[in-house]
């Protein structure tokens, strides 16, 4: 990628003016991001996986196995492995951290190690990512072409040119996985925030542009408050958040034992609006029992919202029926009383959403919970023998025909045909009450 910003120049043009990763880098690298092995064959053959040197050792000695040995030859300390694997290959990724000219830079080499037995291990370096810090914080990425791919991260393009990149998750990680050579430079600025040679376990890239981008950072790096700085850096926006009442505490020499809980406390807190800078909110002397108070506080809170929602649900709910409820009376009200028989069944009309819903429940149907009572052309009957239903009809208040008459869960009964046209035949009854 061509450099665009004059950034992105000047880094581009120092880039080339760097010295090639050293041997004795390559050695340091070489000796401790592989692990070294002698390959142990069933008869007892050992063969060292740095030279290549094939001895006789003890067959199934578990203190060789456990405690390792070294090699005769060429005196490396070496794990035993029991296999008849004759060839072995492993890439592995360090970092030399350097400044140059004014910037800080952190350059990421790529090492193979490929033995196979009875030869000498051979080994290749390529330098894959440089990350450029400038005094300010800002990180330019230089790197080499990477394969179209999202699942391997060893996909380099070796032909390529080291050039300015877009920046990519994967050279955070490979800085990240990568091992520290222990001879480094660093700028001035970074000498003056507070950093002496020690990472914390934190990735050199993120705590080189927080020390140097973040004035909190460098303050708890001088006061050697890791654990906070490390929190801190994981978590933002409680940085952003609670930095004013953090600095509150420590001016009142308030000792904070573990500051992820204690930020949860200043977020309860900040729940119930109490005022996140007052010393005797933030600096409570029993902090156990202040947080497992505001956090009842905080469950009653939302049990007394929950409560009242379900209240103003339930009111709601309610309205809505009475709502419905007149809206069906004031529709089918008419209809009322009206019931149609041969002596034998009776078809009466529902006269309440409450009959409705007794109907839906019985007979398994919809009739309730699809709303037919709010239907406006449309009018339900129940027939019934004696008490029992039979079967639920729906007459349709335009034509006065039945357009569906069906008993429990939807099916026919014996009476099928004979309540349909009993309904029919006497449609005139429903014509005279709704003319009335």
């Amino acid at each position: 990628m061509k450099p665009k910003t004059a950034l992105q120049k000047q880094v581009a043009g120092l880039s080339a003016t760097l010295r090639p990763i050293t041997e004795a880098q390559e050695r340091w690298a070489y000796r401790h991001c592989f692990e070294h092995f002698a390959y142990r064959t069933n008869s007892g053959t050992m063969t060292c996986s740095d030279c290549g040197h094939v001895w006789k050792g003890q067959k199934g000695n578990l203190c060789d196995t456990v405690a390792g040995c070294k090699c005769p030859h060429c005196g490396a300390e070496l794990k035993v492995k029991d296999t008849r694997k004759r060839t072995h290959k492993e890439t592995a990724y360090f970092s030399v951290i350097t400044a140059h000219k004014g910037f800080q830079v952190i350059r990421v080499t790529q090492i193979t190690s490929e033995s196979r037995k009875g030869e000498v291990r051979q080994l290749y370096c390529q330098e894959v990512v440089q990350r450029w810090i400038s005094p300010d914080g800002k990180v330019t990425d230089m790197a080499l072409l990477r394969g179209f791919t999202f699942h391997y991260c060893d996909c380099w393009s070796y032909w390529s040119d080291m050039e300015i990149r877009p920046h990519n998750s994967l050279y955070d990680d490979v800085v990240a996985w990568s091992e520290v050579y222990p001879r480094m430079s660093v700028i001035p600025q970074l000498k003056r925030n507070g950093f002496k040679g020690d990472f914390y376990g934190i990735s050199p890239v993120r705590l080189f542009k927080a020390l140097l981008a973040d004035p909190r950072m460098e303050t708890l790096m001088k006061a050697r408050e890791i654990e906070e700085m490390k929190y801190f850096l994981s978590n933002p926006c409680n940085a952003d958040e609670f930095w004013a009442s953090y600095l509150i505490a420590k001016r009142h020499r308030y000792h904070i034992n573990n500051i992820g809980m204690w930020c949860d406390y200043l977020r309860m807190l900040k729940n119930l609006g109490k005022d996140l800078r007052n010393p005797k909110n933030i600096c409570p002397e029993d902090f156990i029992e202040a947080h497992d108070r505001l956090s009842r506080m905080i469950e009653d809170r939302r049990r007394r919202e929950r409560e009242e929602a379900e209240r103003r649900r339930t009111e709601e709910r309610l309205l809505r029926e009475k709502e419905n409820e007149e809206q069906f009376k004031a529709q089918k009200s008419k209809f009322f009383g009206l019931v149609i028989s041969d002596n034998e069944i009776s078809v009466k009309v529902l006269e309440s959403i409450e009959e409705y819903c007794q109907e839906g429940n019985t007979q398994h149907i919809c009739v309730f919970s699809s709303s037919y009572y709010l239907k406006k052309n449309t009018l339900v009957l129940s027939a019934r023998i004696g008490d029992t239903i039979i079967e639920t009809v729906e007459v349709d208040l335009q034509t006065l025909k039945v357009v569906q008459c069906h008993g429990k869960y939807n099916k026919d009964t014996e009476y099928h045909d004979r309540i349909i046209n009993l309904v029919n035949s006497n449609a005139r009854l429903i014509k005279e009450r709704m003319t009335a």
